[in-house]
């Protein structure tokens, strides 16, 4: 789930860097890439991706 976060979150940041928007300090391009970074190294570590489920056999 936060590899999917990332990805919209890197697109974003290309769409203000593509269209040359003018945002305010805190929704540049590289802030919202380095958020999006941030989301993908935690989908790295492996958190975020749901339960892992014990199963008991027996």
């Amino acid at each position: 789930m936060l590899g999917i976060a990332a990805a919209v979150l890197f697109f974003i940041a290309f769409l203000i860097n593509a269209a040359d928007i003018s945002t305010n300090d805190v929704f540049t391009s590289s802030n919202v890439m380095l958020i999006g970074l941030t989301l993908l190294a935690l989908h790295v570590a492996g958190i975020g991706s749901g339960w892992s489920g014990r199963s008991r056999r027996r």
